[in-house]
């Protein structure tokens, strides 16, 4: 079966869970040992290629990897590694590991809206800056923001040309930083 996306996929996994207490990625999650499992297993059908960004090694299970190379925690630098390890394509759904509610449809509907912007991510109450379709149009920013220490997500939506696409179902995109947040999304998936 072809894919859905004639994009890759990249889920970020490289955060500190620092408010999770404990490593977000590896927290079993449905059927899953892992989220980062549960993410990669629910997104590969529908993307030419998927892959994990993240610090190390840390699955247990076969995965593509994106090595970060850097003790920075940041998304710029996450971004940064993703542009210069996927050679092939011009832009990437990029999504982080601890949204697992997303549907299919909403991350179409992003890919959709996203020809002629650098960046289009979802929006419901708030942005969800690391949530859609990140062309490489973007390197130059993102390399003048590592140059000058600057890693706020937000800054570089703002400094290239940045679609909001609206949803209204706020709990599809729920991230779960919180304890209380990974017990709500297991009740959801349950």
């Amino acid at each position: 079966m072809k894919p859905q996306f004639d994009i890759p996929c990249i889920i970020l996994c490289g955060g500190k869970s620092s408010r999770m207490k404990e490593d977000k990625s590896l927290l079993p999650f449905a059927n899953e040992t892992s989220l980062a499992k549960y993410q990669y297993n629910r997104l590969k059908p529908y993307f030419k290629e998927i892959y994990l960004s993240c610090k190390n090694n840390k699955f247990d299970f076969e995965a593509n990897l994106l090595l970060e190379d850097s003790s920075i925690y940041s998304p710029i630098v996450g971004l940064a590694n993703i542009i210069n390890k996927t050679n092939n394509y011009d832009k990437f759904f990029l999504i982080t590991v601890d949204t697992p509610l997303i549907k299919i449809e909403s991350i179409k509907e992003l890919i959709n809206q996203s020809e002629n912007y650098d960046i289009t991510v979802a929006q419901t109450k708030r942005v969800h800056n690391l949530c859609g379709v990140f062309s490489k149009d973007i390197k130059t920013v993102v390399n003048q923001m590592l140059l000058e220490d600057m890693h706020k997500i937000s800054y570089l939506l703002d400094s290239v040309k940045t679609k909001i696409v609206k949803f209204n179902n706020e709990d599809e995109f729920i991230n779960l930083n919180h304890p209380e947040d990974y017990k709500k999304a297991l009740s959801i998936i349950s």
